[in-house]
């Protein structure tokens, strides 16, 4: 995270940064005071809930529902064949150029775009939410912290958002953590061995359980460990913050070799998600320029698909629309089917001008793709760009049926009331919004904003009234469950 997260979590654990303009203690929930509290699971969601609020807040938190989605579809699917434990996993990306990965209290895991375009397979990648899928579900982070014997449940907040800061800053976590307390902090910044070792071994069965070429973890680890040595003062951060060791890579060699070879083809749309990132990077002349020299090279190892889709984008991003439209109709030629291609057909009507032919294509492509979110997100702003907000409300009101806990379409939502003058049903589409993404206090603002709003029929203001009662429940209660010990 930013030097913003990162200075709170230092002066919260170790007392060496002068303190932010923000209360050190704003963001993180008030677990108690009591010497022997428990790390308990639902500790882990709170805290995790907590610092959750802060990377949304964060420059590098990539709100990209198609990265997004791809994320959490692998990672989902990995995550329902462990054993160990059932709970609510999300995963999430941060533009961020390092190798790195992380997990957090609560099942947040987040991956850096480095890491994405650094796998040059889909098992590499599913190797690396394996095991921060595995640190998760054998809950090493409380463990760790339980076994500390930290007196305090502040040490304990302040070391979950240090391992979360370090993920970014190995070296200025691991520094300041030195400076302030010694090396039984700093150990504390790295998972240990034996954790390591069982994140490895339950996330090779989680990938060969999915269908994933278990090879992939070797071969993604062997490649960080080489470019350690290459590079020992710039090494990635993952190898900091989880230690790899020769006995490690040997380990996961012998429980490789007893297991028959399984060829996996990658998906058309973990190419397609690279391909993305890859045009979003550096300049976007580079990056079209590096397009163009690998399709007259053929020097691609991935489908020309890919190529001429991430080539489509550095394109559009150049503001050449016309060049874009020509890669399009490439694409086309290819018969390439994937909602990543029909959402930026319509963008690139929407840059044309064409709000009608954007609503077209994604209508068409929504029976095709029903579960795709960034269709029905980018249907809603087409509409609303074809001034069509009437037809916008109908497509959010049917959308929230199927996914009643997605803050975005709430938020699409309030933002259509808006543009029809409706303030109640604005504000309260907010609301919950607000809600869904832990923001309760907010939740509670908004709620009453539609009180005081003066339009909405009976029915509509009796509703408002209760949900208002039902959050206001909800924080005290939130209060008192943190001052219990």
């Amino acid at each position: 995270m930013k030097l913003h997260l990162l200075s709170r979590a230092l002066v919260l654990g170790f007392g060496i940064v002068a303190a932010p303009p923000l209360s050190v203690a704003e963001g993180l929930p008030d677990l108690g005071e009591a010497a022997q509290t428990e790390f308990s699971p639902a500790m882990e969601r709170r805290i995790g809930e907590s610092v959750m609020l802060e990377i949304r807040r964060d420059p590098a938190w990539l709100d990209d529902p198609e990265v997004n989605s791809y994320l959490n579809r692998i990672g989902n699917r990995l995550s329902s064949q462990s054993e160990e434990m059932r709970q609510e996993f999300e995963f999430f990306a941060l533009r961020d150029p390092t190798l790195n990965a992380f997990a957090m209290p609560g099942g947040y895991i987040g991956v850096h775009t480095g890491l994405i375009l650094a796998a040059v397979s889909e098992s590499e990648l599913a190797s690396v939410l394996a095991h921060e899928i595995s640190h998760v579900t054998q809950r090493h982070l409380a463990r760790l912290m339980n076994k500390s014997g930290q007196g305090q449940v502040t040490s304990l907040l302040a070391l979950a958002v240090a391992i979360l800061a370090a993920r970014s800053s190995p070296d200025l976590a691991v520094g300041a953590a030195m400076a302030g307390q010694g090396a039984a902090i700093q150990n504390q910044l790295n998972y240990t061995r034996d954790f390591e070792r069982e994140a490895d071994r339950i996330g090779l069965r989680l990938l060969e359980r999915s269908g994933f070429d278990i090879r992939g973890m070797s071969g993604f680890f062997e490649r960080l460990q080489k470019f350690g040595r290459l590079y020992e003062n710039n090494a990635p951060g993952y190898l900091r913050t989880h230690p790899l060791t020769t006995e490690r890579l040997a380990d996961m060699g012998n429980r490789i070799q007893s297991r028959p070879y399984k060829q996996v083809t990658d998906s058309l749309e973990f190419q397609l998600v690279r391909a993305k990132l890859r045009a979003q990077e550096g300049t976007s002349r580079d990056a079209v320029t590096e397009f163009e020299t690998r399709l007259r090279d053929r020097s691609f190892a991935g489908s020309e698909t890919a190529m001429r889709y991430g080539l489509a984008q550095a394109r559009l991003r150049d503001g050449n629309v016309a060049a874009a439209e020509r890669e399009l109709g490439e694409l086309r030629r290819l018969k390439a089917v994937s909602p990543m291609i029909e959402t930026f057909a319509a963008q690139l009507r929407l840059k044309q001008g064409d709000a009608a032919g954007a609503v077209k294509l994604l209508r068409a492509a929504q029976p095709r793709f029903p579960q795709e979110r960034a269709i029905a997100y980018g249907l809603v702003e087409a509409l609303l760009e074809a001034r069509l907000p009437q037809e916008a409300i109908k497509v959010t009101e049917d959308d929230l049926l199927s996914y009643p806990s997605d803050p975005k379409m709430h938020g699409l939502q309030a933002k259509t009331y808006s543009l029809l003058g409706k303030r109640l049903q604005q504000h309260r589409a907010q609301a919950e919004a607000y809600a869904l993404l832990g923001q309760v206090p907010a939740a509670v603002e908004q709620l009453e904003l539609a009180q005081k709003s003066g339009d909405g029929n009976f029915y509509e203001q009796s509703q408002v009234d209760a949900r208002l009662r039902e959050m206001k429940k909800r924080m005290a209660d939130e209060a008192k469950q943190a001052k219990q010990k």
